[in-house]
């Protein structure tokens, strides 16, 4: 096991690329519900960002970017998913505070960022964000901003 993978940190090689089928996990909402991907990736495009920790100030400000783009995003048939390892209760508590129209995934055992590639620090994860069209991956940002995170998808989609 290399140094990165001990710390929990993703080589380069071990990350997702464009073109890539995108992880088809079943995964459990903020409501404490099984929602199975698959399913979601053939209605459109979809967006699965991830995000640290619910209710701090910089997922906070990416989780209120792709709030305040909601109805042009729907309007470009693009669903949005926010993961972090939060639990359920915590992820919605932060969706119902800051008014978020779109699902929380609460990826408490890291399965679904093992299966994108996404680092994490403490079991935090890195902020990521994927866009997703028939099941691949065609845009992808490994540096995900926070204020800007719809109008970085947003000028992908209008490219």
């Amino acid at each position: 096991m290399g140094i990165l993978s001990f710390l929990g940190l993703v080589q380069a090689e071990d990350r997702l690329s464009v073109g890539d089928a995108a992880p088809a996990l079943t995964v459990t909402t903020e409501e404490n519900q099984p929602l199975d991907l698959g399913q979601v990736y053939g209605k459109g495009y979809t967006l699965v960002y991830f995000y640290p920790k619910a209710d701090t100030p910089g997922c906070t400000k990416q989780a209120c970017s792709l709030r305040d783009a909601y109805a042009e995003l729907q309007d470009k048939g693009v669903t949005i998913l926010g993961v972090s390892t939060d639990k359920p209760a915590t992820q919605k508590k932060f969706k119902e505070k800051f008014k978020l129209p779109f699902t929380l995934v609460a990826d408490t055992d890291g399965k679904l960022l093992k299966a994108f590639g996404v680092p994490s620090f403490s079991g935090f994860a890195a902020r990521q964000a994927f866009l997703i069209k028939d099941g691949k991956i065609v845009w992808l940002d490994f540096t995900a901003s926070t204020g800007k995170q719809a109008d970085d998808v947003l000028a992908f989609l209008n490219s």
